[in-house]
Parts: C-alpha cells; sequence; structure tokens
C-alpha cells in the first residue's frame, strides 16, 4: 500500500514559496502521492435561508489542475490525484485538454480523480445542471478518453458533440480516471468506467460492503480487479501512532493500495509543522 498526504488547501496560505516547499518536502520524505481537493465557489453564510456545509466563502481551495502544474515543475517522482474533480460542473473539452497538459508537464505523474459533487451552488455559477450530473459524468469520461487518443473525433452522445475534431498535444498515454463517491449509481459507473475507487468513509464494513459491490460489478464487466486500485485517506487530527497503525492495516487488509494522511484542521501550524506530520505518520504506519 503507497502512503501519500493530502495538501493542506486551507491551511498552505498564497505564497508559491510555501507551496513548492511543502511539495518537495513531502516528495523528500518518500510520501509517493498527493492528494488535492476540489471547490471553485464558497457559499456566504449570510444569505437567505444560511449556510450549513463543511465549507464556506471563508475555506480557501487552490484550483486543483493549475496548481498541480506548478507543483509538476517543482518535483520529480510525486505521483499526483485530483481528489476529486467534481466533472459535470465543467466542460468536457476542456477539462481534458487541462489534463492531458497535467500528464505531459508531470511525464504522466497524474491520476484524475472525479466526483458528481453536491453543491447545487457551484453548479449554478458554472451555468451547468445539477440534476442530471451522473448520466453526463459516465458520457464525460468516455469523451475524454476518446479525445486523449483521436488524431480526430466524431462524436454525437446525449451530452456532447464533436465533429471531426481533437486534441493537441495529447498525453502518450491515457489518464488513469478513479471516481469518487458511494451511491450505488456511481460504484457500478466506477467499476465499469473506472481506474479505480475513491472512497470518502472511513474502514469500516461499509467500506467493504463497497468493495464487494465493485469486484461484483467488474467480475460482471469481463473486468480485472488485480489492476483496479483504491485510495484512501487518514487523518492525523485526533489520531496517535497506534489509531494509525491500526486504521491503515484495516485498509490494508481490504485491498487499499493508496493511502493518504491528512494533516490540516489539526490546530494551526506552518509548512515545516505539516510536514513534520506527514513524517510522524510515516513513522507510525512504515514496517
Amino acid at each position: 500500500m503507497e502512503i501519500g498526504a493530502v495538501f493542506p488547501h486551507n491551511e498552505i496560505g498564497n505564497k508559491p514559496a510555501d507551496i513548492k516547499a511543502y511539495a518537495k518536502g513531502i516528495e523528500s520524505l518518500g510520501v509517493t502521492h498527493l492528494l488535492i481537493y476540489d471547490h471553485i465557489l464558497g457559499a456566504d453564510p449570510d444569505r437567505p435561508g444560511g449556510w450549513q456545509a463543511p465549507y464556506d466563502k471563508n475555506t480557501s481551495f487552490h484550483e486543483p489542475l493549475t496548481t498541480l502544474s506548478f507543483l509538476a515543475a517543482v518535483t520529480q517522482r510525486l505521483e499526483f490525484i485530483t481528489t476529486i474533480l467534481i466533472l459535470p460542473q465543467r466542460q468536457t473539452v476542456l477539462v481534458a485538454k487541462q489534463a492531458a497538459q497535467v500528464a505531459i508537464l508531470s511525464e504522466n505523474r497524474f491520476r484524475l480523480g472525479v466526483g458528481s459533487g453536491w453543491n447545487e451552488i457551484e453548479y449554478e455559477g458554472l451555468n451547468e445542471n445539477f440534476h442530471n450530473r451522473g448520466k453526463r459524468q459516465a458520457e464525460q469520461v468516455k469523451l475524454m478518453r476518446q479525445l486523449w487518443t483521436s488524431d480526430s473525433l466524431a462524436y454525437e452522445g446525449q451530452f456532447h458533440t464533436i465533429n471531426k475534431a481533437s486534441l493537441k498535444p495529447r498525453p502518450d498515454t491515457t489518464i488513469p480516471i478513479w471516481f469518487g463517491g458511494s451511491a450505488p449509481a456511481l460504484l457500478k459507473r466506477c467499476a465499469e468506467l473506472g481506474d479505480g475507487w475513491i472512497p470518502l468513509m472511513g474502514a469500516n464494513q461499509t467500506a467493504k460492503k463497497c468493495i464487494d459491490t465493485l469486484k461484483h460489478h467488474r467480475e460482471e464487466a469481463g473486468l480485472s480487479w488485480e489492476s483496479f486500485g483504491i485510495q484512501a485517506q487518514a487523518q492525523y487530527a485526533g489520531g496517535t501512532p497506534e489509531r494509525w497503525r491500526s486504521h491503515a492495516e484495516k485498509w490494508g487488509a481490504m485491498g487499499c493500495t493508496h493511502l493518504a494522511i491528512a494533516t490540516h484542521n489539526a490546530g494551526k501550524t506552518n509548512v515545516t509543522g505539516h510536514l513534520r506530520r506527514v513524517e510522524e505518520y510515516l513513522e507510525a504506519t512504515t514496517i
């Protein structure tokens, strides 16, 4: 199981030097991958009806794909994954173009993690339909894969039309796409179309049932389970070496391939502090 870290989006600040130091620091510690979260708009709590959600307008999120382009330039081995990019609120062809560029600039150190999201305010602001996002997500994934490999594409789908056109430059290998979420329709879509699953839950029986469901759908579709990945997360906040180790062992027993430690929301610190937290986690979970 590979150990990674979660980009501390709301605490890292806006200084390029700090973001660079963090990325180079975790790479030097030996983590294999970096997760980056995605939200574009934050709601103002002072709005009709109020607002109660995990984040609002005061929470910082660095835009994933442009940030990863920067991080690709200052690292050599670190792999990147969007966790998760809310795909249906974006234009499919533009995401395909941007993702291709990240893959090229990182020399294929990029996995595209996608989800359908929950915040209708973002969809409204981006002029996309919140209510058919699951169906569109499936078509988006199929279309992006064709755009990454086709010299000239003619595509007619339910939501997209490409009339003999293509992207250039294109990545020299297709970009892995991992799905986040746990709804039954999502798990089926993930198993049939995805290269991996991003659980948004702990190492518990619910996760085990989701994995069993994914295996079932993969088998029904005639797809290998051996090539399928699972990207889980751990929290530094409230943890101890014993709890981190036990948590990692539980994920490992369920077949998790990647596990990343989130060090934010655990008390005020700086770049050095975040790196030290990652180091503590590595010391606890590396046997």
